[in-house]
């Protein structure tokens, strides 16, 4: 019998975990592959609920996350904490996802010990390197390194050659692993909303964390969630708040107790799927949530002024707003007021997948590797 491939998953985030999970199950169902899931835990509550979810077992916990920790602590301890495990492992690749800290610190880490890394959702790109931060130095940095870039989309793939990676032979062009996760979770999960939703309102549904929106930018989204409140009887805006202080501090300093403004505590994912179902519109800086939008037929609004995931606005279905308050409310409005622009960008192709990706990465793995 040949020998098994051995591939290393190594994640840490809420976010990495849903989009490794179908990759981890995938490989799992492969005799030829021995996976070993690694988790870093940048996020550490957020990302136990994800691995829970998708029966996920870490073959390795190095337990990172700290109190207020800063990206170069963090960095650091990724790098020193996942040598310690590679030379015990001794893997054939290395998968890591996206732009998070731990993808950066993984994939450094494995191209220091000369392990052939594998980039899942790789060319994405803003083409600013403190937007968003420190996300887009991550990814680049990432790809730079890795053997094998698993791409979501044909701009992604075009991003990457057009950054310097010519060799095509490293480029695969797979879908984005977040929609087989959502259909995964949908179609096991599918009565997991643990939140009473009033029928009589409209829900929005609020999201908002990122770095670049602390301060100024989130007061300006929280002012518009009042106006939008008091313009509009028929809708109640759900905002599930981040654990983070400088998120925290603010929604709660200017949403608490405003009327059909509910603050939640962070959702799980398999909730969280099902209120993205049942909302009217979406507004977020998240990305994940600007590719799982459009398989439930929700529009999205992105509170960024930037995005990375351009095929997203070109299908119709996700716009940015920025976070300038009267935008955002502007945009909002639009959707609530106008039956035929809500109906066009609410029924939209979703150009990031069709479910298959984690199946494709494991075949191009097996395939490579074998």
């Amino acid at each position: 019998m040949s020998k098994k491939i051995k591939a290393a998953l190594i994640f840490g985030t809420r976010p990495e975990a849903i989009k490794m999970a179908p990759v981890v199950l995938e490989f799992q169902k492969r005799k030829e592959i021995e996976p070993f899931v690694i988790v870093t835990g940048q996020h550490r509550q957020m990302l136990d609920s994800v691995l829970n979810l998708f029966k996920i077992t870490p073959d390795y916990d190095l337990n990172l996350m700290k109190e207020n920790q800063n990206l170069w602590d963090l960095t650091s301890d990724i790098l020193l904490s996942t040598k310690k495990v590679l030379e015990e492992i001794k893997p054939d690749v290395v998968l890591v996802h996206g732009d998070t800290t731990t993808a950066f610190g993984a994939s450094l880490s494995a191209f220091y010990s000369k392990i052939k890394v594998a980039h899942v959702e790789a060319g994405l790109r803003t083409f600013d390197k403190n937007y968003p931060f420190p996300e887009e130095i991550n990814r680049v940095l990432a790809d730079s390194v890795s053997d094998f870039h698993f791409a979501p989309t044909k701009g992604a793939v075009d991003n990457l050659l057009n950054s310097g990676i010519k060799t095509k032979q490293t480029i695969y062009e797979t879908g984005n692993t977040v929609i087989d996760a959502l259909f995964y979770t949908l179609e096991h999960h599918k009565n997991a909303l643990n939140i009473e939703l009033n029928p009589n309102l409209k829900t929005i549904l609020l999201t908002s964390h990122r770095r670049e929106n602390f301060g100024e930018p989130l007061k300006n989204i929280c002012r518009a969630a009042i106006e939008l409140t008091e313009k509009n009887k028929d809708i109640e805006i759900i905002y599930p708040v981040h654990p983070n202080p400088n998120v925290r501090n603010t929604v709660y300093q200017y949403l608490n107790n405003k009327e059909r403004i509910r603050l939640i505590e962070p959702l799980d994912y398999a909730p969280f799927c099902n209120l993205m179902k049942k909302s009217h519109i979406i507004l977020t800086d998240s990305g994940g949530i600007q590719e799982e939008a459009p398989s439930l037929n929700v529009p999205v609004l992105v509170l960024r002024d930037e995005t990375e995931r351009p095929e997203a606005l070109i299908s119709g279905g996700v716009k940015l707003t920025g976070t300038e308050t009267k935008n955002i409310v502007k945009n909002v409005q639009e959707l609530l007021d106008n039956n035929s622009l809500y109906s066009r960008v609410s029924n939209v192709k979703n150009p990031y997948g069709d479910g298959l990706a984690s199946k494709r990465i494991a075949d191009i793995i097996t395939e490579k590797l074998s």
